[in-house]
């Protein structure tokens, strides 16, 4: 049985509606994973330590999708509570045209600047044409890509969250399967693997185009599109803590691998690779959570239903506590046999690689806190408060600890920057609730 917007929902009304979210998130990751596996173990360290170079480039492009989902989803979900279905399905169809249109502009931009910007973050030699190589065929499907996030977050206001989940299942086999027909068994290598991804960005993109564009039973159709300059600057300020999120992940993930190109070379950014690939299983949890979420959130700000508002807090307090709690456990366990899956060919690069993914997994006991309290406050169409939120987690806290920990403890303190950043993240976290409680009553 479907569930509404509008309900009243109990903790198994919470799990079930933001479990699809979890698992796009979980399944997202797992492809991801598999995408590593292939390289790492198949083509090579050297091109393994390529793709995590540039990767952080190429999502500073696919970061307006995020913001037009989630600051677009807050609005539309608003409108809906307010019930004017009819200006909420207008709203929906502008801003799938707007991010299409932005995905073909930075499409273009981003595969004029990739070279430059590759040998600026360190890379020659093989590593730059590995670079170059990868970055190319990726940002021809970036487009697509950013319509694919646009619409993670639409199948959710949409009261469609499974529909999201079984895109990103799609998506996600896409990518296996072609990654098993053209790196393993065709040995295209790293631009096999390129195909592979960009492939699976189409599928994740051009599928729920089709389903909104045809009729449908969900709470959002595509309409014609009336341009309204108001409702994209507010889709803006919606999503610009998940902009400012996504940018300064995006810059701080530079920045990781340039500290760690000095203290440990080569090794240190694939290490730092196989932590980023395989802990956004346990981070996916939290971000499906908060994604799942917002929708819920929105719709009761715009009925203007503060109990319901006071429910949804409390109940989603307790949830991540418990999830923090267990999800670190798991990564101090786990952090040994996901580490072999990729590097087992190198002792050295291994015990780097599970020393670190040890010390991170101490972050997952803030990290929910901190993704809940901006996705929150986003719903609440407060942009400025979780664009504060997400930049002092995201940039301001991570770029401090990651310029300054190595100062003292050399690379041990690359690796201890994100708990220590979380950490001081949650204080702001913590007041930025505390302060706005009586505005919003919840």
């Amino acid at each position: 049985m479907a569930i509404h917007l509008s309900e009243h929902f109990t903790y198994s009304k919470l799990l079930r509606f933001t479990i699809p979210s979890m698992g796009m998130m979980i399944f997202t990751s797992l492809y991801g994973i598999v995408d590593g596996l292939f390289v790492s173990n198949l083509v090579g360290k050297t091109p393994f330590a390529a793709i995590n170079l540039i990767w952080p480039y190429l999502m500073v492009f696919s970061t307006v999708g995020f913001m037009i989902g989630t600051g677009g989803s807050a609005l539309v979900s608003k409108t809906m509570g307010q019930g004017d279905r009819k200006r909420a399905n207008e709203l929906f169809s502008m801003l799938v045209v707007l991010s299409l249109v932005l995905g073909l502009l930075f499409s273009a931009l981003g595969i004029a600047s990739l070279r430059p910007v590759a040998r600026f973050l360190g890379a020659d030699g093989a590593i730059l044409n590995h670079c170059v190589l990868y970055g190319q065929i990726i940002l021809l499907a970036l487009p697509f890509y950013i319509l694919q996030n646009v619409f993670q977050s639409f199948c959710i206001t949409a009261e469609r969250p499974n529909m999201g989940l079984w895109l990103t299942v799609a998506a996600g086999v896409t990518n296996i399967l072609l990654d098993a027909l053209l790196v393993y068994l065709l040995r295209m290598g790293l631009m096999g693997a390129a195909i592979a991804t960009a492939v699976s960005q189409l599928v994740g993109g051009l599928v729920p185009l089709i389903y909104f564009l045809r009729p449908n039973q969900s709470a959002l159709k595509l309409v014609r599109p009336i341009f309204h300059l108001p409702s994209v600057i507010k889709t803006c300020t919606n999503g610009s803590s998940e902009l400012v999120s996504n940018l300064s992940l995006s810059f701080v993930g530079m920045l990781y691998n340039f500290q760690l190109m000095r203290f440990a070379g080569e090794d240190g950014v694939a290490a730092y690779g196989v932590i980023m690939y395989t802990n956004f299983i346990f981070i996916g949890i939290f971000l499906g959570y908060a994604l799942g979420i917002a929708p819920v959130v929105g719709y009761h700000y715009g009925a203007e239903n503060v109990s319901e508002l006071k429910n949804l807090r409390r109940k989603s307090l307790r949830l991540i506590l418990l999830l923090a709690l267990v999800l670190t456990g798991l990564g101090l366990i786990m952090a040994r046999p996901l580490s072999l899956i990729f590097v087992s060919y190198d002792q050295a690069l291994l015990d780097m690689t599970v020393h670190a993914f040890r010390v991170i997994s101490f972050s997952f006991l803030f990290i929910g806190f901190n993704m809940f309290t901006s996705s929150f406050f986003t719903a609440l169409n407060d942009g400025f408060i979780s664009a504060l939120v997400s930049f002092s987690r995201t940039f301001l806290f991570q770029s401090l600890a990651v310029l300054l920990l190595p100062v003292v403890l050399e690379l041990e303190g690359v690796w201890w920057a994100s708990v220590i950043s979380e950490i001081c993240a949650l204080t702001v976290s913590g007041l930025c609730l505390l302060l706005k409680r009586k505005k919003y009553q919840y």
